[in-house]
C-alpha cells in the first residue's frame, strides 16, 4: 500500500441512543434488584456496545472484558475501601485526640495510594481487554514507578498550594502516554506544563471576567491541547493527532445535552452521552501515514479488573 504524509483519518461512533438508552434500563433495574451486584456485569455491558459502535478504517473495537472478571475486581476493591472506612470510623469514635488525627491520616494517606493503584490497574486491564481487528492494545507502565511518582507530585502539588498541577497532569500523561502500545504502535505526549497552566490560568480569570462567557472556548483550548499533543508512532513514521473542535461546537453540544438532561429528568442522558461521543470522535483527526495491515500483535493478556474498580470508587474518569 502506498504511504502518503499527508494522509488523514479518524474515528466515528454510530451509537443510538434509543439502544444505549435500553442498555441503561436494564442496568439500572438489575443493579437495584440485586443490591449492587449486578454493577460488574452492568459495566462490562455497557462497554461492550460503546467499543462495538466506535469505528476506525472500516472496522470496530471490542472490548472482551467479562462481568465475571469484573465482579472479582469489584469485590477486592469493596475490601479495600471497608478496610479504609473501618479505620476511619474507629478513629472518629476514639475519644483520644492523637488516635483520632492517626486514624484519619491514614485514611487520607491510603487514598492518595490507592489513586495510583487504581490508575495503573485499570489502564493494564482496560487496554488488555481491548482490540481492533484482532490486535490487542497494552500499557507497559510499572506500577512501582508510577506510585512513587504520583506521590511525590501530589505533596509538590498540595505545597505549592495547586500550583505544580499543571505541571503534574502533564508528566502524568507523558508516562502513560509513552506506556501506551497497540500492537507494535508507540505513543507519546508532547504537553509542556508552563503552556498548560497559563492556558488553564488565562481561561479560569476570562471565564470569571466574562459571566462564565469563555468557558466555551477554555473547553475548546483544553480539548484541543490534549488531543494536539498526541503522537502516534509505527516504526520511524510519526503520526500526529489533531483537534477540529470549536467554540461554538462545544456551546452547542453543552448546553443542548444541558436541556436533554434536564428537561427529560435525566432519562435522556443516554442521548446525552451519543451527541458527546459523536462530537469527540468527528473532531480528533490523525495525520500522516500508516500501514494497518503492518500492525502486530505484541500485548500480554491480563485479566484482573480491581484497578478498574478501585478507579470507578474513587471516581477517576480515564480516557
Amino acid at each position: 500500500m502506498e504511504l502518503h504524509q499527508n494522509e488523514t483519518r479518524q474515528l466515528s461512533f454510530h451509537g443510538e441512543g434509543a439502544k444505549l438508552f435500553g442498555i441503561y434500563i436494564v442496568n439500572i433495574l438489575l443493579t437495584m434488584v440485586t443490591l449492587g451486584i449486578y454493577y460488574p456485569w452492568a459495566k462490562a455491558a455497557l462497554l461492550k456496545y460503546m467499543y462495538e459502535e466506535s469505528e476506525f478504517e472500516g472496522s470496530r473495537f471490542t472490548f472482551h472484558g467479562t462481568g465475571k472478571e469484573m465482579f472479582k475486581g469489584f469485590i477486592k476493591a469493596i475490601g479495600i475501601f471497608i478496610g479504609l472506612y473501618g479505620i476511619l470510623f474507629l478513629a472518629a469514635l476514639s475519644r483520644n485526640f492523637t488516635i483520632t488525627m492517626l486514624g484519619v491520616a491514614v485514611f487520607y494517606i491510603g487514598l492518595l495510594i490507592l489513586v495510583p493503584i487504581a490508575i495503573h490497574g485499570a489502564l493494564r486491564y482496560r487496554t488488555s481487554r481491548s482490540s481492533w481487528r484482532g490486535i490487542h492494545f497494552g500499557y507497559r507502565g510499572d506500577r512501582k514507578e508510577f506510585l512513587n511518582m504520583f506521590i511525590v507530585g501530589s505533596l509538590i502539588t498540595i505545597f505549592t498550594f495547586g500550583i505544580y498541577g499543571a505541571w503534574f497532569v502533564i508528566e502524568i500523561r507523558k508516562y502513560i502516554f509513552k506506556n501506551l502500545r497497540f500492537g507494535n504502535i508507540t505513543f507519546s505526549y508532547e504537553g509542556e506544563g508552563s503552556a498548560f497552566f497559563w492556558m488553564n490560568f488565562k481561561g479560569y480569570l476570562l471565564t470569571v471576567i466574562t459571566f462564565g462567557i469563555y468557558f466555551f472556548w477554555w473547553a475548546k483550548e483544553l480539548f484541543a491541547y490534549y488531543v494536539d499533543n498526541i503522537r502516534m508512532y509505527q516504526g520511524e513514521t510519526r503520526l500526529t493527532f489533531r483537534s477540529t473542535a470549536t467554540a461554538g461546537g462545544y456551546f452547542k453540544l453543552i448546553i443542548v445535552n444541558l436541556l436533554i438532561i434536564v428537561l427529560s429528568l435525566g432519562l435522556a442522558t443516554p442521548w446525552a452521552i451519543v451527541r458527546a461521543m459523536q462530537f469527540v470522535f468527528n473532531h480528533i483527526h490523525i495525520d500522516g501515514p500508516l500501514d494497518v495491515n503492518a500492525i502486530t500483535q505484541t500485548e500480554a493478556d491480563y485479566t484482573d479488573a480491581t484497578g478498574e474498580d478501585l478507579a470507578d470508587m474513587i471516581d477517576i474518569g480515564l480516557v
